[in-house]
């Protein structure tokens, strides 16, 4: 059977026009999805007497991934005192991190070997104590963890921006920079002595 000219005409508008209702539907519901109402964060509400769109946690409970155990882990504290170890062994991988965090960080102010002399320092800003002060040798590594967490004098809080394992990779590589500084010849490899008195 051949269908005429007169009877493909008509079932071509009607798809086309059913074609155009669609997307006009469809394009209706996007928009109407973009401009859900919603609160935006911090906005302010008329709904909730405190008028604040933001809501506080629910008392006794604790979010999603917030939940901290680790009191060494998350606080570098031991029964309030910084802590003089680390909450997990310290292997190269955590110091090559560790060196890969304080040279993003911690060096523009502390400097690459931790003498306080970092690019920051060296164009007027003001000078942090060196890590192989006196002082600073004899605190335990709870302290930094403290310090990067919570800032320390000018030094604002690095919490936000540094994971708490990295930054106790940070404070295990604080130690590993402070002994390099005055480590014995008698600890190094019998080849890198040889190599040291060649240099002198």
């Amino acid at each position: 059977m051949t269908l005429s000219p007169r009877t493909t005409k008509p079932t071509a508008l009607r798809l086309f026009a059913t074609l155009l209702l669609l997307l006009a539907a469809g394009e209706g519901c996007r928009l109407d999805m973009h401009d859900a109402p919603k609160y935006e964060p911090l906005e302010q509400s008329d709904f909730f007497a405190d008028r604040q769109a933001s809501r506080p946690l629910v008392q006794g409970t604790v979010a999603r991934g917030y939940l901290r155990q680790d009191k060494l882990l998350y606080t570098g504290k031991i029964d309030g005192d910084f802590a003089p170890l680390f909450p997990f062994p310290i292997t190269e991988e955590i110091l090559l991190r560790g060196q890969e965090r304080y040279n993003i960080y911690c060096s523009p102010c502390h400097g690459r070997t931790g003498n306080g002399r970092g690019m920051i320092v060296q164009r007027g800003l003001k000078q942090p104590e060196s890590y192989h002060s006196q002082r600073l040798l004899e605190m335990p590594p709870g302290y930094y963890y403290d310090v990067i967490t919570n800032g320390f004098g000018v030094m604002y809080s690095y919490a936000s921006r540094i994971k708490p394992e990295e930054r106790w990779a940070i404070a295990a590589y604080i130690r590993a920079l402070q002994y390099s500084q005055a480590a014995p010849l008698e600890d190094l490899p019998q080849e890198d002595r040889q190599r040291l008195r060649e240099l002198q």
